[in-house]
């Protein structure tokens, strides 16, 4: 015989349902608190990035110009790709570019390698390690346009310290153009981007060389291994992340180049230093060419993006697990 249930009172059914709504609005209510608190982030960064960079991407396709300002979008080939069409034609762009990938390579790598014997250094330190440590990063602490006018004095023909003191040591009998010349000028930016970026990039080596295992390097020592053995095979291969890190850091940084070279040589002379971004500068600020720069400034963002996503694939297929 089956048994039956008693039903339940309409006053307590009512009183479930209540529960069961208060409590599903309860959990609606927590599931929408985190977006309601970076809602103001989320507004400041749709106003101060998305939509600024979404406005050059709409006038890179028109011919924008200060003294006629027309942003009429037109959607014909013909005429939407005309800036980036005269871009291809442009001597001066192309010179931007190869400047900016010489730059950037040269500079990079010689950063790289700086920041990597220093790191191995500072690693074997026993004792003042974090005095070297806070040393290390006063260059950190100048603003990108301290550091252009600084080494702009550095170089310059007249006043220099550079030519002072190799006029002082014998080494030069006139004082040298540095910053005029075609291969001084930009060997001159060069080292005024990787002395300003060098303590950057060794603390984030040198953190990741004193994360790394003992173990590996005692079982290296039992059998013999001699230190440049240890260093090729060992240290190397684990630095693999932390340098991915470093370098892809660095290259954004170096990449948007434009205070130092502002500063210094303004570009030129006759575009002898001239980068993609102080290039679009001129001819945004000084030409009044808003249409023009702006498909400049698109260019050099979707190659940093390429090269930031090359850099990342490689981060991602380098992830040892201990």
């Amino acid at each position: 015989m089956a048994s039956t249930q008693p039903a339940t009172p309409p006053a307590q059914a009512a009183t479930r349902s209540e529960t069961e709504t208060k409590s599903s609005s309860f959990y609606r209510i927590q599931n929408w608190f985190p977006i309601i608190l970076i809602a103001p982030s989320l507004i400041i960064i749709a106003m101060v990035i998305i939509y600024p960079v979404a406005y050059s991407v709409y006038v890179s396709f028109t011919p924008f110009h200060l003294l006629r300002p027309d942003t009429t979008f037109v959607f014909k080939t013909e005429t939407m790709f005309r800036n980036y069409v005269k871009l291809a034609g442009d001597r001066v762009f192309w010179k931007s570019v190869l400047n900016t990938v010489i730059f950037l390579a040269v500079t990079v790598n010689l950063s790289f390698l700086i920041s990597l014997a220093l790191s191995q250094l500072m690693a074997r330190v026993t004792r003042g390690q974090s005095i070297m440590r806070t040393l290390l990063m006063i260059p950190m602490m100048f603003a990108p346009v301290l550091v252009g006018f600084q080494f702009a004095w550095f170089f310059n023909a007249t006043v220099g310290l550079v030519n002072n003191a190799a006029m002082s040591l014998g080494l030069m009998a006139d004082p040298k153009a540095w910053l005029v010349d075609q291969p001084t000028g930009m060997m001159a930016i060069m080292t005024a981007t990787i002395w300003m970026n060098v303590p950057m990039m060794t603390i984030i080596l040198l953190a990741g060389t004193l994360s790394l295992p003992r173990d590996v390097y005692e079982a290296a020592e039992v059998d013999g291994a001699p230190a440049w053995q240890k260093f090729k095979h060992i240290t190397l291969p684990l630095l693999r992340p932390f340098t991915l890190i470093a370098l892809t850091v660095l290259s954004l940084d170096v990449a948007r180049a434009y205070d130092v070279v502002r500063i210094m040589t303004g570009g030129g002379p006759a575009h002898r230093t001239e980068m993609i971004w102080t290039n679009a500068g001129r001819l945004a600020i000084r030409n009044s060419q808003f249409g023009l720069a702006s498909a400049m400034s698109m260019i050099g963002v979707v190659l940093g993006v390429l090269f930031t996503l090359y850099l990342f694939k490689q981060l991602i297929n380098s992830r040892i697990v201990y």
